[in-house]
């Protein structure tokens, strides 16, 4: 037991010094490096309602670029929390939570969401788009609902559960509403993905069931009664696949990413689960089969949330992680972080001792399918607790990353060419210009110190311009070495060129 005791205490003494310095910390050309920003109560953007255009773009600037700062290349913005939008849209309302009053829009024609794709691709950075799919009314007791919401044209497609007020997904009208509304959305805009979190049937709540009994009746379909549970995951299935259907059709470039709770079922439930032991799970609970959505490939992304710490007995991080690393099949796996957690004693001790993002970020680089992370919140970073901050600009994210391809074009080349139309070099920079034959197609330049685009620790600039003035910051980059690439909407990379002759 003493010689036991003993390797543990130098293993545990081994684990904290690998954790103070840059030792072992692997450079990812493709990671994915996101921030969800909450829109529904305010919680990350805009701080309030009903503020002046003016002040709605600095505080959204003001967080990508912070953001953009730290080493992330995608932000994940809540469009539509509650069949209300933060855009002009002919099928729902304006939100409440970006005027004050749902239905009102913001001044001066104002498009909020048009703004943010726009300053997010400037930072080459993807824009990820935010739906909750059937969430309507967050509070029934107290609703202040635009006569323009939907809810009053079609009263028989929604139910109330607990507080709040929801699309029925069981009602096959609801949901090609709910699927028309996010097609608008990827045909007018030029988003770089659709999202949802972990909201499609609410969470359980105990003692009250779900109040779809008269949906169940008319759309039962094949199943039987004691087959019901079966029957809302068959719900959710189809608007998962219809939409990814619909995503493909309209822009085969565009992704589809879901972020379900992470325990898909317990293995006390089911042998193929997770050694867990939450008390709801994404399969019985939320009525959301992920596995399903990854073996039919409807995704382009799967994005589980596990906000909890290594070595949590009944959702132990790395437990998780493992899990979804064998059962990706084959789609993008991202795991959802939570930042926001530390310095909360509450949410358990390992979130005010060190840094509980630091370790699972060393973690996260022995997982081999895993391509990155989602980081909740946005406003987090802008508080940096516990020197989050630090941790990632200058440890895990000290290098570009360029964000993955879909798992079905990961091995494709992109052809695009490009020409040096200037490049003039002076004693400490080079300003460059170029032109691309397929503007239109391309997404982002990324500029390397050589023509080796494999490595990472090459990457000096990735940028959504078509010039770019270098300076020469480190006496490793020589002007006659430097090469470009180019990144198109399906994140395919042409070869390199060399930028001088």
């Amino acid at each position: 037991m003493k010689l036991k005791l003993i390797l543990l205490i130098i293993l545990s003494l081994s684990l904290k010094i690998n954790a103070q310095d840059n030792t072992g910390i692997i450079p990812h050309k493709q990671q994915f490096r996101g921030v969800w920003i909450a829109t529904v109560r305010n919680l990350d953007w805009p701080s309030k309602p009903g503020l002046s255009v003016r002040r709605l773009k600095k505080e959204y600037l003001n967080q990508i670029d912070k953001l953009k700062d730290l080493g992330m290349n995608a932000v994940i913005v809540q469009i539509r929390p509650t069949a209300d939008t933060f855009y002009p849209s002919e099928y729902e309302p304006w939100s409440e939570f970006l005027t004050g009053k749902q239905g009102l829009a913001p001044p001066s024609f104002f498009d909020p969401l048009q703004f943010m794709i726009n300053e997010t691709h400037k930072r080459s950075m993807e824009f990820h788009a935010w739906f909750n799919p059937y969430r309507a009314v967050r509070n029934n007791l107290d609703p202040k609902l635009s006569p323009e919401h939907v809810f009053f044209q079609h009263p028989d497609w929604f139910v109330s559960h607990g507080k709040d007020v929801y699309f029925d997904p069981g009602i096959p009208p609801a949901r090609k509403f709910v699927e028309k509304v996010i097609a608008d959305v990827v045909s007018r805009y030029d988003i770089d993905a659709v999202h949802f979190d972990d909201y499609y049937y609410p969470y359980r709540l105990e003692g009250i069931e779900f109040p779809d009994t008269l949906s169940f009746s008319l759309y039962h379909r094949e199943f039987p009664p004691e087959r019901k549970d079966d029957w809302r995951r068959d719900n959710v299935n189809t608007l998962v696949k219809e939409l990814y259907d619909t995503i493909n059709h309209l822009k085969p470039w565009v992704h589809f990413g879901i972020s379900p709770f992470g325990v898909w079922r317990n293995r006390s439930d089911d042998p193929d689960g997770s050694d867990t032991q939450t008390l709801q799970t994404n399969y019985d609970d939320l009525y959301g089969d992920a596995l399903a959505w990854l073996k039919n490939g409807w995704l382009d992304y799967i994005l589980p949330q596990c906000y909890q710490y290594l070595g949590r007995d009944i959702m132990d991080y790395r437990v998780v992680t493992k899990w979804w690393n064998d059962h990706n099949f084959g789609v993008n796996f991202y795991i959802g972080q939570g930042p926001y957690r530390l310095g909360n004693s509450d949410s358990g001790l390992p979130w005010t001792e060190g840094n509980e993002i630091d370790r699972q970020l060393y973690f996260n680089d022995s997982i081999p399918n895993l391509l990155g992370s989602g980081y909740f919140r946005s406003l987090t970073f802008m508080n940096n607790p516990l020197g989050v901050n630090e941790i990632l600009k200058n440890k895990f994210y000290a290098y570009h990353a360029l964000p993955p391809a879909s798992h079905l074009d990961a091995d494709k080349n992109c052809n695009i060419n490009i020409r040096i139309v200037e490049n003039t070099v002076k004693k400490r920079s080079i300003n460059l210009k170029w032109e691309a034959d397929l503007p239109e197609q391309v997404r982002y330049y990324a500029i390397y110190k050589s023509t080796d685009n494999e490595n990472p620790e090459n990457i000096v600039a990735v940028t959504a311009d078509n010039k770019i003035e270098l300076k020469f910051k480190s006496a490793d980059v020589v002007p006659s070495n430097l090469s470009i690439t180019v990144i198109d909407r399906f994140r395919k990379e042409s070869k390199p060129i060399k930028l001088l002759n």
